[in-house]
C-alpha cells in the first residue's frame, strides 16, 4: 500500500481543450478587456479563432508564443511580461480547470490569488492571531516575518513540473503544462512571468510545498502567507529564532529559494509589524508611511469619484481619521 498516496487530478485533457472551456475561458477573459485592440481582433474572427485554437491542441502541434515585455509601478517598479491573447485564453481554460482541485489543497491560511481570500481577510487572520498568542495583549507576542528573493524569477521549471505530476497522471495535461511553463524564463529552466493569470495557480501549486511543511512537518499553527510573503507568531523568540534555520534549508532544498536577508525581521507586535501595506500594533493598524504618501500625490494630480471612493474603501481598514480628512479635503 502506497503511503501519504496525493488525491489525484481526474480530469481528462479533452476537459481542458474541449470548445465548451475554450468558450466559456473566453467569456471569463473578456471581463474588463473589451476594449482592448488585440482583444478585439481576436473576437473578430473568434470562433475561427478558437476552433484553430482547438485543433493545434488536439493534435498535438500547439506551441506557446512569446511575451510582450513592459513595465509598470505598481506601486514599486516590475517588469510584466504579456502573452497573446490566444495564450491567455488557454491559461483561462487551464486555470478554470485546475484551480477548484488544488485550491481544496491549500492550507487556509494561504491568502494570495484565491477565491474569498485577499489583503482584507488576511490581515483580518493576522489581528486574531495575535490576539491569540499575546493572550489578548497580556503576553509579548513575538513575530519573524520573511520574504522570498526574487519569487517569480525563482521558481525552478524542473521542481514545478515535479509537483504537478504527483497530482495529475494525465501525460497529455502534464505536457501542455510544461509548455505554458516553459515558454517563459528569467534565467535557463527558472522564472514565472509577473501578469500572468496561470502564474497565479503555479506560484501557490509551488509555494504549498512549504505551507505543508510548515503546517504538517514543523506543525507550526500561526503562520500566514501571502504571495512570496510570510509570517509567524509566537510567544517564544527563541522557538521563532531556532526554527528560521529549518525554514532557509527546506526552501533551498526543496524548492531552490531563498529568504530575502534584509527583509527578515523578528519583533514584537507592541512595536509595530509592517505586513500588506499596513503597520500593525495591538490594538489598530496604521497604513505605511510610503502608502500615504503615494495616495496624496495622486490624488493631489487626478482626483476623480471612482479613485476617492476607492480610497476610503482601502482606509476602512485602519485607524486613518486624519488621513481621511486630508483626502477629503481636496474635494472641497
Amino acid at each position: 500500500m502506497i503511503k501519504n498516496m496525493k488525491q489525484q487530478f481526474l480530469k481528462s485533457y479533452n476537459d481542458i481543450i474541449s470548445l465548451e472551456n475554450l468558450l466559456s475561458a473566453w467569456q471569463e477573459f473578456l471581463r474588463g478587456k473589451r476594449k482592448k485592440i488585440d482583444v478585439q481582433n481576436f473576437q473578430f474572427h473568434l470562433m475561427d479563432n478558437i476552433i484553430l485554437l482547438y485543433g493545434e491542441l488536439a493534435n498535438g502541434t500547439y506551441e506557446h508564443s512569446g511575451y510582450e515585455s513592459f513595465h509598470v509601478t505598481d506601486p514599486k517598479p516590475r517588469h510584466i511580461h504579456k502573452a497573446s491573447v490566444r495564450d491567455r485564453l488557454l491559461h483561462h481554460a487551464i486555470y478554470r480547470q485546475l484551480y477548484p482541485f488544488f485550491n481544496k489543497s491549500f492550507i487556509p491560511d494561504s491568502f494570495s490569488c484565491r477565491l474569498n481570500k485577499g489583503t482584507h481577510k488576511a490581515l483580518n487572520k493576522f489581528r486574531a492571531m495575535g490576539h491569540s498568542v499575546s493572550k489578548n495583549n497580556t503576553q509579548t507576542c513575538w513575530i519573524l516575518k520573511c520574504d522570498i528573493k526574487k519569487f517569480f524569477a525563482s521558481v525552478d521549471h524542473g521542481i514545478l513540473i515535479r509537483i504537478f505530476k504527483e497530482y495529475i497522471p494525465d501525460s497529455n495535461i502534464i505536457t501542455l503544462l510544461e509548455k505554458v511553463i516553459k515558454s517563459f524564463a528569467t534565467n535557463p529552466g527558472k522564472g514565472l512571468p509577473l501578469g500572468n493569470l496561470a502564474s497565479q495557480i503555479f506560484a501557490n501549486v509551488y509555494m504549498n510545498v512549504f505551507d505543508q511543511y510548515i503546517k504538517h512537518k514543523m506543525k507550526i499553527k500561526y503562520y500566514i502567507r501571502y504571495a512570496d510573503d510570510f509570517i509567524i507568531l509566537s510567544e517564544d523568540k527563541n522557538l521563532l529564532q531556532s526554527q528560521t534555520s529549518s525554514i532557509k534549508i527546506f526552501l533551498q532544498k526543496r524548492l531552490q529559494l531563498t529568504l530575502h536577508p534584509q527583509k527578515m525581521y523578528l519583533k514584537t507586535l507592541t512595536s509595530g509589524l509592517d505586513f500588506l501595506g499596513w503597520v500593525h500594533f495591538p490594538y489598530h493598524r496604521i497604513l505605511r508611511r510610503a502608502a500615504k504618501r503615494r495616495m496624496i500625490q495622486l490624488v493631489k494630480v487626478n482626483l476623480t469619484p471612482e479613485t476617492l471612493q476607492s480610497y476610503l474603501g482601502l482606509l476602512r481598514h485602519g485607524d486613518t481619521h486624519k488621513l481621511k480628512v486630508r483626502l477629503l479635503h481636496f474635494v472641497n
